[in-house]
């Protein structure tokens, strides 16, 4: 038997949300990572702003910041948090774009689920702008890389594997 607990049963087995009145707001922060994988052709053209729908990654972060934003609205069980920050960034491969969500706020519980969900809805709308020329594209590797602040401390994803990549896109 081991020690896993899920706090979102109470002890009949049913869901619940938890309640996080009685803890203290602190400095929370998650990040989370996932990669869009397509013809090398179509990330040439997100990179050159040459689909027609517009500039793809300017969309797609709006979109996941966004949705950060509106966790609460999608996950049942999430609690409406004060996000205090969000930054989306892209990475452009030969044939992919990697994406990574971060995430932060002070509050009561942790922003995982608005990072995970941020990074979701980022490459679903690199799916849906480029879906006319790409319909083989591939959203893959949905995974939180960290997370900091609140009782149970800090985390890091262990098998640290990132992409590579041929350019850096910040704007």
């Amino acid at each position: 038997m081991s020690d896993l607990s899920f706090t979102h049963l109470d002890p009949l087995g049913r869901a619940r949300m938890v309640d996080v009145t009685p803890k203290e707001p602190t400095h929370r922060r998650a990040v989370a990572r996932c990669v869009v994988t397509m013809r090398p052709e179509t990330t040439a053209a997100i990179a050159n702003r040459e689909v027609n729908k517009g500039d793809v990654l300017a969309v797609a972060r709006i979109a996941g910041i966004q949705a950060a934003k509106r966790t609460s609205d999608m996950i049942p069980l999430c609690h409406p948090l004060l996000v205090g920050s969000v930054y989306i960034n892209f990475e452009i491969g030969d044939d992919q774009i990697a994406i990574e969500a971060q995430v932060d706020t002070v509050d009561r519980t942790g922003v995982e689920m608005e990072a995970l969900h941020a990074c979701s809805v980022a490459a679903l709308t690199v799916y849906d702008m480029c879906k006319s020329a790409d319909k083989g594209m591939v959203i893959g590797e949905l995974a939180l890389w960290e997370k900091t602040g609140g009782r149970s401390g800090t985390y890091r994803r262990a098998d640290d594997v990132v992409a590579e990549t041929t350019n850096v896109v910040e704007s």
